[in-house]
């Protein structure tokens, strides 16, 4: 009779520890794709600004239409990536774009002095800083369920449930390198 109590006893404490792994691991998974919207509200914020931008760029500067178009053509490229690869790829062509865009509003000092333009300009530097913040989000979010995934026991129930682990989001190649700084 306490053998069968102590058996029972026992495999109710494993039956809790095995539920309660495999609601970690699905809280984690949850949390990653929570952080991922939140990159992804974050770019599309950004990218709804791009039209606006060019447009008040476009008033100044007419003769710079293959930067307007290859702006438009990364702003579209990021709205129709799928998955943390593409999407990155996607972010990272379109900031290339964006830095001649602005490198085109340099020449033109009354365009620089456009109160609209500095607006444009302050609100997507505010984007870039929640981008950011949210792909840090997103890497820490990314961690600890990858971490959830690999250790023992928990990677047992994530290789027989079939969690796979999640993809960081990662710099371009060339944000590693560091700037040559002239004077």
């Amino acid at each position: 009779m306490i053998l069968e109590i102590i058996i029972v006893v026992v495999v109710i404490i494993i039956l809790f520890a095995v539920v309660g792994i495999y609601n970690g691991l699905v809280s984690s998974r949850n949390k990653v794709k929570n952080a991922w919207a939140q990159i992804d509200v974050q770019l599309n914020r950004r990218a709804d600004l791009i039209p606006n931008l060019i447009e008040t760029v476009k008033g100044y500067a007419t003769h710079e239409k293959s930067v307007f178009e290859n702006v438009a053509k990364a702003r579209a490229g990021l709205m129709n990536a799928n998955g943390v690869k593409e999407i990155q790829n996607a972010n990272n062509q379109l900031t290339n774009t964006l830095k001649s865009l602005f490198a085109v509003a340099e020449n033109y000092p009354e365009l620089k002095a456009n109160e609209n333009f500095k607006q444009l300009q302050d609100v997507l530097g505010e984007s870039e800083d929640k981008i950011a913040y949210s792909r840090q989000f997103y890497n820490d979010t990314v961690l600890m369920y990858n971490n959830k995934c690999e250790q023992f026991p928990s990677n047992i129930f994530a290789n027989a449930f079939n969690f796979k682990e999640a993809d960081f989001f990662e710099a371009e190649e060339g944000a590693r390198s560091v700037p040559k700084v002239e004077f």
